[in-house]
């Protein structure tokens, strides 16, 4: 009988660590190197922490929104402190409808056009002729492309990154279609592609914040 509830005990333990060990894990595949979190030397407020609320902002908006392009945008203007840029509001609401690759439709990846669109807001400008701020954004614009394609082996569109990270394309205009990328985990693995696209964008943000004096 005391080995049968030594058995027990043993089973309830280990059910309480394995649930406390998956969500650690859970947490801390949203963090670049969670070893920061453990030690004193890395400041509050530093730039890999913030990278990675970011990133998690991003994953967290999609996963419970939905909607990738205004879910990583919204986490970007939040922890960059982007909102004071005029038209920041506006343009979350201008962006509703390109998720999922432009209206649903597969084409370029809701998430980096998010993270291009939070680029213009930072150094583009509303005036036509202001050619610097043009060249400006289409080059930091190019680097977040070219960053975002490298990560996932040289695609950027929508269909393509989903057969990516879910084997399969799914066609969201499809109520088959869109069943089944739920219970594929699709509302996993889309938010993750958000919080790739959120985290890399920041950087280039950063960067220019840092470069501007703000």
């Amino acid at each position: 009988m005391l080995i049968l509830y030594e058995r027990i005990y043993y089973i309830i333990m280990k059910n309480k660590i394995d649930s406390k060990s998956s969500k650690i894990k859970f947490i801390t595949k949203l963090e670049e190197n969670e070893k920061i979190y453990n030690v004193k030397g890395i400041a509050p407020g530093a730039k890999e922490k913030i990278l990675d609320i970011v990133a998690k902002s991003a994953y967290n908006n999609d996963r419970v929104y939905e909607g990738c392009t205004r879910s990583v945008l919204s986490a970007l203007i939040e922890h960059l402190h982007l909102s004071s840029y005029e038209g920041a509001k506006e343009v979350i609401k201008s962006s509703t409808a390109l998720a999922a690759g432009v209206c649903r439709m597969g084409e370029v990846c809701g998430a980096l056009t998010g993270g291009i669109m939070a680029i213009g807001l930072v150094v583009g400008s509303e005036k036509l002729d202001d050619f610097e701020s043009y060249k400006k954004s289409m080059e930091n614009s190019y680097k977040l492309y070219n960053k975002f394609k490298e990560y996932y082996g040289g695609v950027v569109r929508c269909f393509e990154i989903q057969e990516k990270v879910l084997g399969k394309h799914y066609d969201f205009k499809n109520d088959e279609d869109g069943k089944q990328w739920y219970k594929d985990g699709g509302l996993d693995k889309c938010p993750m592609v958000c919080a790739t696209a959120a985290r890399l964008t920041a950087e280039i943000i950063l960067n220019l914040k840092t470069m501007e004096g703000k």
